[in-house]
């Protein structure tokens, strides 16, 4: 029985937290592992949101840290899935700081995580595909398997030869 594809939009996720001073490194910056944590809790939800099972973190691929979050920041962090494989989904996580006398957001960090999702044994199981909706969707869409490939190939999973999506790239 062939599994529903899933529109990207049903696996948004969001959280919002204030840095607190024990969050914070001697700098008074938050500390990135504690970024790291939330967004893997916001990451798991959100690709728990688009196959409906338990799912485990299985690498993050890209972190991009491009400017420090203050003490009393409020941060906010927003995670759908660009793209599901086989049994895994790469989750693209925003992160956001609020002005404090505006409300507007200002993109702070970006990265993308990979979950795997696994039935009650610990077994990998299949996960629906993906529908990209919007223009933004849709690169992510198609950035996630390049990504994909470049790590299989790293791993020693894939010849770089059969990287069909990086080659066409150079050529």
């Amino acid at each position: 029985m062939k599994m529903e594809a899933v529109k990207v939009s049903q696996s948004y996720a969001s959280a919002t937290h204030i840095v607190l001073p024990n969050d914070t490194n001697t700098l008074g910056n938050l500390m990135g592992g504690q970024l790291l944590y939330w967004m893997d809790i916001v990451g798991g939800v959100s690709a728990h949101r688009h196959c409906r099972q338990a799912v485990v973190t299985a690498s993050i691929g890209n972190v991009s840290f491009q400017s420090p979050i203050k003490l009393g920041d409020i941060v906010t962090i927003e995670a759908k899935v660009s793209r599901s494989f086989n049994s895994s989904m790469e989750v693209v996580l925003d992160v956001y700081v609020e002005d404090h006398q505006t409300g507007e957001k200002t993109p702070s960090n970006q990265a993308m995580y990979t979950f795997v999702a696994l039935n009650p044994k610990g077994r990998t199981i299949e996960v629906p595909s993906a529908i990209p909706e919007t223009l933004e969707d849709h690169k992510r869409y198609d950035g996630a398997l390049r990504r994909r490939q470049l790590s299989l190939i790293l791993a020693g999973r894939m010849k770089p030869e059969e990287a069909t999506e990086l080659k066409a790239l150079f050529d």
